[in-house]
């Protein structure tokens, strides 16, 4: 159970939350909304003791379990299996075990006997044998087979690394009545996946608190839902499902609109009457009593609702460059024996739209990084026509330094335009005040987007590599983006699970991955985009 008293939240001047008075409690299934930069992800980092109130308290009892957006499993040398294994301790058991079973084949020392049947004991007291298939089960349901789980985890994908933080937290929580805190799990999840992490999460006898811009898994799942007001810094309960909450919400929108207008109207009568009374010197006090009641009624109202803003998406003005300004032939990558794709050619022309194709962990986000110099190829080149300027747009939004505030980022990416201009930009893509000085660590993954599209307009780039630019978006903000793909004119290299943004690209060619074969697009390969 989480519990807070008087919390409030600030980012730098700015109060996000003020005097909170929150409870989360098992069977509770909370789904945390609000526009982007509203603050969700604060309020959950915060729930979850990663980051400290500006005031107030948060009490915790019971394990916690916290997804962040961006999560960082730290020594990335262990493999897969373990890392979720380690969600109940049956990692390091394992390892012993393995270890003396291999002793054991050359000695039959009773040490080691004795050790070696308190460590089995200890195994079974946590699930043993059936605790592992289960976790491969939970594995599995969230795309990720065997063949991945036997990898280290520095060699997977940020997709498949994330998923596999998913994974442990499920596997430790399952059928417990701990609580879980979870930034957009749906991110890096084919449709499989998140149909089956909708029933997982609705059968979760714990609390949770769930931050996601699927409203089908909203729908499916959470039974209250705390609703974020950016303007009046103020969180609302709702103590019913989804769809009731959108038509409670509008109905509490509708009486705030009546009864400010109804105060507002009053208000100015008495006010009126104010300054006739004022005209008579017998009647000054009672002039006096009614704009102190006017004043009254106008300082009851909450703050009118303004519609959230929408960030001006748009992407650079191409610089010229050669027919063909980026070409790639016989790339290959392997993780040890792990060979994940192998002798492919790209040949991208100025203006083409290229959606590159396959299941997770096929490599999709590997070759955009080879073409972005991000990463060098086992075999094979990369080669820059005449004219190239690259944009390479990071799902992981590994570019941005946590240390460095908004306006330097921009400074690095256009070195020769003033402060002034950059801010411009940046206000358009909704950083504007003292939001500009926040350090890029502080961001929400939909601010970390922006600024990440904000950088790409600085860079004059001719071709775009594009690695999932629709995640962690709300609506508004996403059909914004996928506009700005749709306009512009020059090449664009695509990975992506949104089946709108490959819509609003409207390929012309497609690559399918591993096995690197071109083909021309046809509708048909729709399918694939969401099994990806």
């Amino acid at each position: 159970m989480i519990t807070t008293t008087g919390l409030e939240l600030r980012v730098g001047s700015r109060i996000l939350l003020d005097g909170a008075e929150l409870r989360v409690q098992p069977g509770d299934r909370i789904g945390l909304v609000g526009r982007n930069g509203a603050g969700k992800t604060t309020s959950l980092r915060v729930l979850a003791g990663e980051g400290a109130p500006y005031a107030g308290e948060v009490t915790r009892r019971g394990p916690v379990g916290y997804l962040p957006q961006d999560p960082r499993t730290g020594d990335l040398s262990g493999l897969a299996r373990d890392r979720v294994l380690s969600a109940r301790g049956l990692d390091t058991l394992l390892a012993e075990l393995r270890e003396l079973e291999a002793r054991l084949e050359t000695s039959e020392e009773p040490k080691l006997l004795r050790r070696y049947g308190a460590l089995e004991d200890q195994f079974a007291s946590l699930g043993g044998y059936a605790a592992e298939a289960e976790a491969a089960r939970i594995c599995a349901n969230l795309g990720l087979p065997d063949r991945v789980l036997n990898q280290t985890l520095g060699t997977l994908s940020g997709g498949q690394r994330r998923r596999i933080e998913l994974a442990r937290l499920l596997f430790r929580d399952a059928g417990a009545t701990g609580t879980l805190l979870l930034d957009e799990p749906t991110n890096h999840l084919d449709s499989d996946s998140i149909s089956w992490l909708r029933g997982f999460l609705a059968g979760h006898k714990g609390g949770l608190v769930v931050i996601s811009h699927d409203t089908e898994l909203l729908a499916a799942v959470v039974n209250k839902v705390w609703y974020l007001d950016a303007t009046r810094a103020e969180l609302d309960v709702y103590n019913v499902g989804w769809r009731a909450y959108l038509d409670q919400r509008e109905t509490d929108e509708r009486r705030r609109r009546r009864e400010r207008a109804n105060a507002e109207r009053k208000a100015g009568a008495l006010k009126s009457q104010a300054d006739k009374l004022r005209a008579k010197a017998t009647k000054a006090v009672a002039a006096k009593n009614m704009a102190r009641r006017a004043d009254a009624l106008l300082a009851g109202l909450a703050d009118e609702r303004v519609a959230d803003k929408v960030a001006k998406v748009r992407l650079p003005t191409p610089e010229p460059c050669g027919r063909t300004p980026l070409t790639a032939a016989g790339l290959s990558k392997s993780y040890g024996s792990l060979e994940v794709f192998c002798d492919v050619d790209v040949a991208i022309d100025r203006g083409s739209r290229v959606v590159i194709l396959g299941l997770n962990g096929a490599g999709k986000t590997t070759l955009l990084r080879m073409l972005a110099g991000e990463l060098t190829p086992d075999t094979g080149t990369v080669e820059a026509g005449h004219g190239l300027r690259i944009g390479y747009y990071a799902q992981e939004h590994e570019h941005l330094d946590v240390d460095r505030s908004v306006l330097e980022h921009l400074r690095s990416a256009a070195p020769t335009q003033t402060d002034g201009e950059l801010r411009k930009l940046l206000g358009a893509f909704l950083f504007s005040g003292e939001d500009v000085n926040k350090p890029a660590g502080v961001l929400s993954g939909g601010e970390k987007t922006r600024l990440a599209l904000a950088s790409l307009v600085c860079s004059g780039a001719n071709v775009l590599l594009l690695d999932e630019p629709t995640n962690n978006l709300d609506p508004a903000s996403r059909e914004q983006v996928l506009d700005a793909i749709a306009r512009y004119p020059g090449a664009i290299v695509l990975v992506t699970h949104d089946p709108g943004a490959v819509g609003a690209l409207k390929p012309d060619r497609a690559i399918l991955l591993p096995d690197g074969a071109e083909d021309a697009w046809s509708d048909d390969l729709l399918e694939l985009v969401e099994l990806a």
